[in-house]
């Protein structure tokens, strides 16, 4: 699997040498700026600005440390659940379910730390680093590209939102309590979901705005008349949305590394190596158990 991952890197890091050998990363970014015009490109000025000078690093220092600081609490008070990890264990994730996982999962913890840092350059000192950073950003986003349509569609069906979910959602999934009672979930449940959703089509858009970003020289007439925005307040709004996304993706996908490395106690190994505990299922998922049971898999 490591073989496989390293032959999709390798073109990616060509690829990523070949953007920075464009003369748009050089003399020729600094002259194109002067072209968008000055009249057409107040629109979404002073929103930006408010924004970016005031708002999205403070609320990104939030989500950096309020939401660890809840599951730290979380897990001193309530802590994490113990399954037996010696018992019968029932197949959850296909081979090439656990691939395309692993693809997203190792782009999300390039991804994400090293858009704080782009986020935080200043702090950093700007420079080498940072510049390292932000190139490691739009490579590792490659990645992630390739692997989240094929884990959209994998999983789209099994992540539709139904009633269960309401109950689920009421209880806080059971993770407010030491028992370990069944909890009303599929094989995804509430909270998995909507990580899902906001993972590939939240992922989809900070593809999207990352890369009007990053190429922001490209002709962009197409969406300038589409929209009636100039292509400096294009590159504005695109910042926008990826900040404003940024928030949920950082946030649920703190959550998720919590949940799956502390919160439960060797969750992560399914996803490793497909397998679930039996008890597990019942506490965690015993709709998708039942389903399994039913369909004569287990």
């Amino acid at each position: 699997m490591n073989k496989r991952l390293g032959a999709l890197l390798l073109p990616l890091m060509g690829s990523a040498a070949f953007a920075a050998d464009n003369p748009i990363w050089g003399e020729g970014r600094i002259t194109n700026i002067f072209g968008y015009g000055q009249v057409e490109s107040t629109n979404l000025g002073p929103l930006f600005t408010l924004l970016q000078n005031e708002y999205f690093a403070p609320i990104f220092l939030g989500i950096l440390i309020g939401v660890p600081t809840v599951f730290l609490l979380h897990y001193l008070i309530v802590g994490p659940k113990v399954f037996p990890h010696g018992g019968k264990k029932i197949k959850v994730f296909s081979i090439f379910n656990r691939i395309i996982h692993q693809m997203a999962a190792v782009s999300f913890i390039v991804i994400v730390p090293t858009g704080f840092i782009m986020v935080f350059g200043s702090f950093f000192g700007g420079g080498a680093f940072v510049t390292l950073c932000k190139n490691l950003h739009g490579i590792f986003t490659i990645l992630f590209a390739i692997a989240v349509i094929p884990m959209f569609l994998m999983w789209v069906k099994d992540a539709l939102f139904n009633f269960i979910d309401v109950k689920w959602m009421m209880i806080v999934g059971g993770y407010l309590s030491k028992e370990k009672k069944p909890v009303p979930a599929g094989k995804f449940n509430a909270g998995q979901k909507l990580w899902f959703w906001i993972a590939t089509l939240g992922g989809i858009v900070m593809i999207v705005t990352g890369a009007m970003m990053y190429l922001l020289d490209f002709d962009m007439s197409m969406l300038t008349s589409m929209t009636g925005l100039s292509q400096i307040d294009l590159l504005r709004l695109a910042a926008i949305l990826h900040n404003v996304v940024g928030f949920a993706v950082t946030a649920l996908f703190i959550t998720h590394v919590y949940m799956s490395m502390f919160a439960i106690k060797g969750a992560i190994h399914s996803i490793i190596n497909g397998h679930m505990e039996e008890e597990e299922l019942k506490i965690l998922h015993p709709y998708y158990l039942e389903k399994l049971q039913k369909e004569g898999k287990v």
